[in-house]
């Protein structure tokens, strides 16, 4: 008999709980996780009991989920497969850029122990994803840039660091518009009266709403 995958809906919370608080520095509450997840409160609620069973997850007094120590480990393993497929789909199969957050959550839960090592090495290392997110266990560990396109000041020069990619229909929209991870920018103009900032990216201007330049991660420029 094949070996069978388990916990898929439990390694999902955990890895969206990952995601919100150590890749876009959120506190995760009950309804972001529910609207990230698109599932009810009340399933959110159901299953948060059984994460805290499991010693997976912890709720403060103000309501906020966190990771203990071992849902904190299992987190980083699945996002660490996760970022290992897409890169296979983006380098090696040649899969659209904007597809491969989707394609890779299909991907990361038939990943094994020993898989994941191979691929780490077949994909050379890889240190970052192609949404420029770390690897966990592969890039160094130091603070990710909480500073969003939205709130660069005009006139300034700064580079993307890492896109939000859980919309395949914005990932489509970035990609369309050049809008990658390492591509310097210009923030040219602020409006803050039409929900809209106007950025130069590869010589061209360009004018995004603010609600989608705040899932743009920046950095300084060079």
């Amino acid at each position: 008999m094949p070996k069978q995958v388990s916990n898929v809906a439990s390694d999902d919370y955990l890895t969206t709980i990952y995601r919100i608080a150590d890749d876009e520095g959120q506190d995760v509450i009950a309804v972001r996780l529910a609207d990230r997840l698109g599932i009810t409160p009340p399933s959110v609620a159901g299953m948060l009991k059984r994460l805290q069973r499991d010693g997976l997850v912890t709720v403060d007094g103000r309501k906020v989920i966190r990771l203990t120590t071992v849902g904190l480990e299992r987190a980083e393993q699945m996002v660490r497969r996760h970022r290992l497929a897409e890169c296979l789909l983006t380098e090696v199969l040649k899969v659209e850029w904007w597809r491969a957050y989707e394609e890779a959550h299909l991907l990361e839960h038939g990943i094994s122990d020993v898989t994941e090592s191979k691929l780490f090495e077949v994909l050379g290392r890889p240190t970052h994803s192609p949404f420029g997110y770390p690897i966990p266990g592969s890039a160094p560990t130091v603070p990710l840039t909480t500073e969003t396109l939205a709130e660069v000041a005009e006139g300034s020069f700064v580079a993307v660091d890492r896109v939000f990619e859980e919309d395949e229909a914005l990932l489509r929209f970035f990609d369309e518009e050049g809008i990658r991870p390492g591509k310097p920018v210009q923030l040219e103009h602020h409006e803050p009266y039409r929900g809209t900032v106007t950025a130069n990216i590869g010589g061209r201007s360009i004018v995004i709403g603010t609600q989608v330049a705040g899932k743009i991660w920046v950095r300084p420029a060079g």
